[in-house]
């Protein structure tokens, strides 16, 4: 059985990444997807520059409509059948939060869900969003292929998940309701966190606020995510965290699966 690699990074501004390194990284991995949130970057400043168009990939950029702000990024090896740019909510969709590939019998997303952590606003806005993906979530089960969710959902499902939980209960990010939702997500609607499937470790981070020495002492957060539909259940084979190199305030985040696309 062939497999596949996805890498899936929160660039936080992915000229930043650039200057950090990312694509000098890159190459080496032979991934088949890469997934990107918050490119922070309108595709036409990009266009100039052959760094964000990697060799031996098709490229596929959804902007936010706000300049500096959100946005995703796709980077695929075989070209898709058909590539989609919105989830069809017009509010997310003008933050460039949705992007999904489609092969024949698979399909990769890069999601970048909202944080709520500035503003009460923000946190209302991230409910709005949990809700009408979740309705988005349970229609994608009812369709004939399956779904690899890669990307930056903004919570923490567990204590496990993160390094200081005790303090961390009434922040946006592991509020009660919103690792309610993942409950609901995992266990009701049975899709399935593949990197718990192969790593049940604790310390297992992918994001650490630059504040403090966070990232030195390793006092992070799992909020990044390859989540999929239920019939990829037991297909990812190995995992990492890349943290050999600091590209962003997040690390790549890389699943091998035993599957083709």
């Amino acid at each position: 059985m062939p497999t596949t690699k996805i890498i899936s990074l929160n660039a936080n501004g992915i000229r930043a990444a650039a200057r950090k390194g990312f694509f000098d990284w890159l190459p080496q991995q032979n991934a088949d997807v890469v997934c990107i949130q918050e490119t922070k970057a309108q595709f036409d400043k990009l266009q100039a520059d052959p760094s964000f168009f990697p060799e031996g990939y098709h490229h596929y950029y959804v902007d936010a409509q706000k300049k500096g702000y959100s946005g995703v990024a796709i980077y695929c090896k075989n070209k898709p059948n058909k590539v989609i740019t919105k989830l069809g909510v017009e509010e997310f969709d003008n933050e460039g939060r949705y992007l999904e590939v489609q092969f024949n019998d698979i399909a990769v997303v890069s999601l970048y869900a909202p944080s709520g952590s500035s503003s009460e606003e923000r946190q209302q806005a991230k409910f709005r969003f949990m809700d009408v993906f979740m309705q988005h979530l349970k229609s994608l089960k009812r369709r004939k292929r399956e779904y690899i969710i890669c990307g930056d959902w903004n919570i923490a499902h567990k204590e496990i998940d993160l390094k200081n939980w005790k303090g961390n209960k009434k922040n946006s990010g592991f509020l009660p309701e919103e690792r309610a939702w993942l409950d609901d997500l995992f266990d009701k609607q049975n899709y399935v966190d593949a990197f718990r499937q192969v790593n049940q470790q604790e310390d297992q981070f992918t994001w650490w606020s630059n504040r403090g020495q966070a990232w030195a002492k390793n006092v992070g957060w799992r909020i990044d995510y390859q989540i999929t539909t239920p019939g990829l259940k037991g297909l990812a084979t190995s995992e990492s965290i890349y943290k050999d190199e600091r590209f962003s305030d997040h690390a790549p985040l890389i699943l091998n699966y035993k599957l083709s696309l």
